[in-house]
């Protein structure tokens, strides 16, 4: 980062880098875990479930590259390994073992729950001493509250299937 650009930053910028690489490791998983449970994802609806998954996981991508990039304009790194993802995480990953709709589903919902969480308080954190990087968390988060709404529909019209078909049979 050029020096003026860091010298308008008023926070700790190590404390900054450090969440970043946190929401950086999360990003990286969140990737992982959208594109996989993609290919896996079984049931009622699947391919409304994977076509959802799939951009989202686009969104992940993008936003491990955005934070990265913060990351070094901030004179940090990001973490460089992917076994770093799963030390540093915040969310966690869950991996899609039970690749039925409705459980991929909730599995997500939960990451996108704790990536919003983990964005505010990136947020909270940088209102009023880096710009910057407030900004990117609130369009990250912005983002995830948007992917948690998509994916709660998509539960809730599962849901309603099963009981318009269950009454029925």
């Amino acid at each position: 980062m050029g020096t003026y650009g860091k010298s308008i930053v008023k926070g700790n910028i190590d404390e900054i880098v450090t969440l970043l690489n946190k929401a950086y490791a999360d990003e990286w998983l969140a990737h992982y875990q959208y594109w996989v449970g993609s290919k896996v994802v079984k049931g009622i609806m699947k391919e409304a479930v994977i076509a959802e998954l799939v951009q989202h996981a686009a969104d992940e991508l993008r936003h491990a590259t955005m934070v990265a990039d913060r990351i070094i304009q901030l004179g940090g790194t990001p973490l460089l390994h992917p076994k770093d993802w799963l030390t540093h995480t915040i969310c966690g990953y869950d991996a899609p073992e039970n690749p039925q709709v409705l459980e991929v589903l909730a599995q997500n919902i939960k990451g996108e729950q704790c990536a919003i969480s983990v964005y505010n308080k990136i947020a909270t954190l940088t209102k009023d001493s880096d710009i910057v990087t407030y900004n990117i968390a609130t369009q990250i988060m912005a983002d995830e509250v948007l992917h948690e709404e998509e994916l709660q529909a998509l539960e809730e019209d599962i849901l309603g299937f099963i009981e318009t078909f269950k009454g029925r049979v």
